[in-house]
């Protein structure tokens, strides 16, 4: 199979690869599958073992208090009596 690429995106992309050691075919056919997933690499990424890890860590926070002000300042009214 033979694919035509314009030489003033081929030639940056070889040096690209080059710079990072990789081979431009690797380069290209990873950018293919991107590609081709579309939004599905987006909405199906996963979660890192990390942030798996931390889930249910700390006391739930109410939905009203979204970025938990209200429940830090408990917090520290609690420690510092």
């Amino acid at each position: 199979m033979e694919v035509a690429i314009n030489p003033s995106i081929y030639l940056p992309a070889q040096v690209y690869a080059q710079k990072h050691g990789l081979n431009l075919t690797s380069v290209i056919e990873n950018f293919l599958v991107r590609f081709a997933q579309g939004n599905k690499a987006e909405t199906e990424q996963a979660i890192p073992d990390v942030v798996l890890s931390l889930l249910g860590a700390g006391e739930p926070v109410a939905d009203e208090d979204l970025n938990g002000r209200e429940a830090y300042y408990k917090h520290l009214e609690e420690k510092y009596k």
